[in-house]
C-alpha cells in the first residue's frame, strides 16, 4: 500500500477516495476495545508504521471507539491493509474480528467522521468531549506526518461541523458527558453526596470535568491524584487535596467513592490493593468508577466483598433524561453534518483537477521560460529594471492566459462532470508523454 501514494506521473496529488475502520461500544465488549486502543504513549509509534500500509491516514482512539482513517487512490486493498496494521500494531489476530468491526467508504465514511465530532454517534449523544479527540486525532497525525492534504482536509471540516453542531442546536444544551455519568451514577449510589469523601484518580480533561461536577454536588471532600505533579496540584487548589500516584493505596481507605480516568496503559488499582484496602475500611462498602480505557481497575477488583465495581459501559442510563432531550435535536444536527458533508464533497471533486492544472502550469512555465531564454541576449543588454519589467509581463501572460482553463477544470471536477474537460485540456497542451 505504501507505494499507491496517489500521484500522477508528474507528481501531482491524484483523486483520492477515503475510508474508515473501527469499533465502538455498540460493536464490541470492553475487554476487546482495551485490547484494540492506541495508548497515547504507543500513539506515536502506531502513526508512524500507519505510513507502511495507507498513503494518508489518522487514528481515533477513545474510551468508546478506536477508528482508523485512511485516504488513497484505490479502496480496493484498503480495508485488508487497516486490518493488518491493526493486528499487528494491538497483537489482536485477525480471525473473529469481522464482527465486531464497521467499514465505511467515500461520502460513507466522511458523515460517519462529522457524525462523530458532532456527538451523534457517541455512546451519549451530544457529549463534548469527542469534539476536542477528533482535533487531537488530527494534530498527531499531522505531528508524525502520517496525514496528507485530504485526511487534514476531512478531519478540519469535520471540526466545523461539530463546532456548528454544537452552537448552532441544543444537542448539548444538557450535561450528559462520560464525566457527568460518571458523577451522577455516585449520587445516585450515595444520594446527598454532601457527607462522602471521594477521591478523583486522573488529572486529564474527563478528571477535571468529573472534579467540577462533584464540586457542584458538595461533596464532603475530594482528593485528586495524578502522574502529572503540576497538573494534580492545579486541580487540587480548586478541588481540597492532592494525593501522590504513589500514596494511592494509603487514600483509598478514607474514600467513599473513587473515580479513575487517567491514560495509563495498565492498572493503577489491583484486585490485591482492593483486598488490602477492605481489610482497612471495617467492613464499609466501596464503590470504584472506572470511566479509562483501558481499564485503570482491574476487573477482578469488583469481585472483593463489599466493592462495587462500574465501567464505561455502566453508565449510559444514568443519563437517560438528558439523553432523551437531546435526541430531539438531533434532526437538527443531522441537517448541520449533511451540508458539511456536500462542501467536503464538492472540495474533494475539485481536487481531481489538481494533476492537470499542475501539468499545465508547468507547460506554461517550460514554454516562458524557453522563450525567455531565446532573447536572454538582448535581455542581458536592457537595465535591469527593464528586464523586470518584462519578466512581469510574461508571467501575466501566462496566468490571464491559463486562468480560464484552470476555473473550467475546477468548475467541472466539482461538479463531476470534469473528466472530458480534463481529458481535452491534456491533448490541447501535450500534457501527456
Amino acid at each position: 500500500m505504501s507505494a499507491g501514494n496517489g500521484r500522477t506521473a508528474d507528481g501531482a496529488s491524484g483523486p483520492m477516495r477515503i475510508a474508515v475502520l473501527g469499533t465502538s461500544n455498540r460493536m464490541s465488549p470492553l475487554d476487546l476495545r482495551e485490547r484494540l486502543a492506541f495508548p497515547p504513549n504507543e500513539l506515536c509509534g502506531a502513526l508512524q508504521a500507519m505510513r507502511d500500509y495507507v498513503p494518508e491516514g489518522a487514528i481515533v482512539s477513545t474510551c468508546h471507539r478506536v477508528e482508523l482513517y485512511a485516504a488513497a487512490d484505490s479502496l480496493r486493498p484498503m480495508k485488508t491493509a487497516l486490518k493488518r496494521f491493526w493486528a499487528k500494531q494491538r497483537g489482536v489476530p485477525l480471525k473473529g474480528l469481522d464482527a465486531h468491526l464497521y467499514y465505511f467508504e467515500g461520502e460513507e465514511a466522511v458523515r460517519h467522521l462529522f457524525s462523530v465530532a458532532g456527538g451523534l454517534d457517541s455512546a451519549i449523544i451530544g457529549e463534548p468531549q469527542i469534539l476536542g479527540q477528533v482535533r487531537a486525532a488530527l494534530e498527531s497525525s499531522l505531528q508524525h506526518r502520517a496525514t496528507g492534504s485530504v485526511i487534514t482536509g476531512l478531519f478540519r471540516q469535520a471540526v466545523t461541523a461539530g463546532k456548528r453542531v454544537r452552537t448552532e442546536t441544543g444537542i448539548g444544551r444538557n450535561a450528559a458527558s462520560i464525566s457527568y455519568a460518571a458523577v451522577e451514577l455516585a449520587r445516585q449510589i450515595f444520594g446527598d453526596l454532601r457527607s462522602s469523601r471521594v477521591l478523583l484518580v486522573g488529572t486529564g480533561k474527563m478528571g477535571e470535568l468529573a472534579a467540577r461536577n462533584l464540586l457542584s454536588k458538595g461533596v464532603a471532600g475530594l482528593a485528586v491524584a495524578g502522574r502529572t505533579p503540576e497538573r494534580a496540584q492545579q486541580l487540587a487548589l480548586e478541588c481540597g487535596g492532592q494525593v501522590a500516584m504513589a500514596e494511592l493505596e494509603e487514600a483509598l481507605p478514607a474514600s467513599d467513592i473513587v473515580i479513575s480516568c487517567t491514560n495509563a496503559p495498565h492498572h493503577v488499582i489491583s484486585r490485591e490493593m482492593v483486598e488490602r484496602v477492605m481489610r482497612a475500611r471495617a467492613a464499609r462498602p466501596l464503590f470504584l468508577i472506572d470511566i479509562a480505557v483501558p481499564r485503570d481497575i482491574e476487573p477482578a477488583a469488583g469481585d472483593v466483598e463489599g466493592v462495587h465495581l462500574f465501567n464505561v459501559d455502566d453508565l449510559e442510563s444514568t443519563v437517560a433524561a438528558n439523553v432523551a432531550e437531546r435526541r430531539a435535536e438531533a434532526s437538527a444536527a443531522s441537517a448541520i453534518v449533511d451540508e458539511e458533508v456536500a462542501s467536503f464533497q464538492r472540495w474533494l471533486a475539485g481536487r481531481r483537477a489538481v494533476p492537470t492544472i499542475v501539468a499545465l502550469h508547468r507547460r506554461a512555465e517550460e514554454i516562458r521560460q524557453a522563450e525567455l531564454a531565446r532573447t536572454a541576449s538582448v535581455l542581458a543588454r536592457l537595465p535591469e529594471a527593464d528586464r523586470q519589467r518584462i519578466e512581469a509581463l510574461t508571467l501575466a501572460l501566462e496566468k490571464k492566459l491559463l486562468h480560464e482553463a484552470i476555473a473550467r477544470l475546477r468548475a467541472e471536477a466539482t461538479a463531476g462532470n470534469g473528466r472530458g474537460t480534463d481529458r481535452a485540456v491534456r491533448q490541447l497542451f501535450a500534457l501527456d508523454p
